[in-house]
């Protein structure tokens, strides 16, 4: 046999292969979802359209305009598909453009017609409502990308589309409007509720904090899991876990003086030793699984000045002057509210321990609640990892919470339980190389759907 004629037939032996595969895994679907799944793929085109047309849209957090114009879009999507949609609107002062909320009912039936109907009709329509499974579902609108950035808008490049905010995450708002779109194709919609925040600052969130986030918990509250479209990872991943995202600020105070005389009892260490010592203090007693402590900036001298609306600092000092001041920013992110209860009284007693001469304050900074393991995540990952498998897409694991930053979904943690990372496969997300894999958004919608199909028809 030829060279030519054994590769021939090699070829011919893993396309088959792979078939019996494919088909093995669709004989896993039901009729309704086999129906799905045939839906999201002859929208492939169009859904890289749709998509396209909201990349192209600049949308970094403090573009008001356009989040808002971005939001529009969406909004009218979800209008086509019977959601009650409103705006969500922030204060003025806080310079974020809001957020988009859409709610879909049991047979779209609203408050209004469960009021004016007959008692028994109007009883069982509550009653359906009342009895639904209520998902929550929830992506982001804005992009790290400010106007004016250098990054481009969209650059197509074969299987990859680069583009500002394409995986972080106008993808992954993609792939959830894509699933309810098949959803609701085939009336899976009709006995769920299913509420959808699209967030406008996710990336730079509003302050204050608690109101920037007081919807989508409202949300949260009123649901049964919620679903976030964030990137998945690299081989398909999952998280159930995400490590919080606050803040510490560390104010260091010592003696001035001449530097002939530092370490001496009279004249002290100064402020930029007591500052040494605290950080490495932290660096050799802290270091533990799922916990970082990173101190982004630090200013010293004999006078220092930090601006957070700029993030910014300026010091003046001289090298034969002991440093009175020093300030150190940093962040800090842990897995579960005990680690972080933890950590913080640690790092409190190891700035107490101030050198001769100088002393020191610490201040926490609340930002993202920590999305720590449940039993109830591990069985939402366990279905969404079968849906994937049945879709003929393998397995979907746990990714490492290290491996990823803070999401919305973590302040809906205290509330439901949660599954993340639905949405696209890219890389470089925050960077000018940030793209998206477009064969990645059929495949997360198709799994996001079959997921969803699920949660909401399981007895």
């Amino acid at each position: 046999m030829s060279k030519f004629r054994r590769h021939l037939l090699a070829a011919l032996v893993l396309a088959a292969v792979q078939a019996l595969g494919c088909a093995h895994a669709y004989a896993q679907l039901s009729d309704a979802e086999q129906r799905i799944t045939d839906s999201i793929r002859q929208r492939s085109s169009s859904a890289l359209e749709f998509l396209e047309k909201t990349v192209r849209i600049n949308s970094g957090t403090l573009n008001v305009d356009g989040v808002r114009e971005v939001g529009r879009l969406y909004r009218a999507e979800f209008e086509t598909m019977g959601f009650t949609t409103r705006w969500a609107e922030m204060p003025a002062q806080m310079r974020r453009a809001g957020h988009l909320i859409a709610i879909r009912t049991p047979g779209a039936v609203n408050a209004a017609n469960v009021v004016n109907a007959p008692d028994a009709a109007g009883a069982a329509s509550a009653a359906r409502i009342a009895n639904a499974p209520r998902l929550l579902l929830l992506g982001h609108m804005d992009t790290v990308f400010e106007k004016g950035s250098s990054m481009a808008l969209w650059e197509r490049r074969g299987g990859r589309v680069r583009g500002q905010g394409v995986n972080d995450m106008k993808g992954g708002n993609l792939v959830m409007l894509e699933a309810l779109r098949a959803l609701n194709s085939i009336g899976a919609l009709d006995d769920a509720q299913i509420s959808v925040i699209l967030t406008g600052d996710e990336e730079r969130t509003g302050s204050p904090l608690a109101l920037a986030r007081a919807d989508l918990v409202e949300l949260a509250k009123q649901s049964d899991a919620a679903l976030s479209f964030e990137a998945t990872g690299p081989r398909g991943e999952a998280s159930i876990t995400r490590r919080s995202s606050g803040g510490w600020t560390l104010t260091v105070k010592a003696k001035p003086g001449h530097s002939a005389g530092v370490f001496s009892p009279s004249a002290g260490y100064g402020a930029v030793f007591e500052a040494a010592r605290i950080i490495n203090g932290f660096r050799e007693q802290l270091i533990e699984p799922n916990l970082t402590f990173n101190p982004g900036v630090a200013v010293g001298g004999t006078q220092v000045e930090y601006a957070d609306a700029t993030a910014t600092g300026n010091a003046f000092g001289k090298t034969n002057v002991i440093a009175k001041d020093f300030v150190v920013r940093g962040d800090l992110r842990f897995l579960t509210p005990e680690q972080g209860t933890r950590t913080q009284a640690k790092m409190r007693e190891i700035v107490a321990a101030s050198l001769p001469g100088s002393s020191a304050t610490i201040e926490f900074r609340d930002g993202y609640p920590p999305m720590p393991p449940t039993a109830r995540g591990e069985k939402l990952l366990a279905l969404y990892s079968k849906a994937s498998q049945d879709a003929g897409f393998g397995p979907s694991l746990a990714m490492d919470p290290a491996r990823r930053g803070a999401g919305d979904i973590q302040f809906a943690a205290p509330h439901v339980a949660g599954l993340d990372g639905l949405g696209t496969r890219g890389s470089g997300s925050h960077t000018d190389d940030e793209d998206l894999e477009i064969a990645s958004i059929e495949r997360s919608a198709i799994r996001a759907a079959l997921f969803i199909h699920r949660l909401i028809t399981a007895p």
